[in-house]
């Protein structure tokens, strides 16, 4: 691959990345939502709420990683794109 190829598929592969990180956003904020609704209108059983929360964290841990390879992209090819 010549150094040009290697920045446009680096630039290719940040880009999806970023919309990784975007996307994550949009699934913790509406998955918050979502706890709030069943914070005032628990279930009778409760587990829902549960099961809401444990989405959320996995939420969060999905989204650090797409947050910690968004980073590692963007340094790299700020580095002049060499691995």
């Amino acid at each position: 691959m010549t150094l040009l190829s290697d920045r446009e598929s680096l630039g290719q592969r940040l880009a999806t990345a970023e919309q990784h990180v975007a996307r994550g956003l949009e699934h913790i904020c509406h998955q918050r939502e979502i706890i709030a609704q069943l914070q005032r209108d628990p279930p009778k059983h409760g587990l829902d709420l549960e099961q809401a929360r444990a989405i959320l964290e996995t939420f969060l841990q999905t989204q650090a990683l797409h947050v910690e390879e968004r980073d590692r992209l963007q340094a790299e090819l700020l580095k002049g794109g060499a691995p």
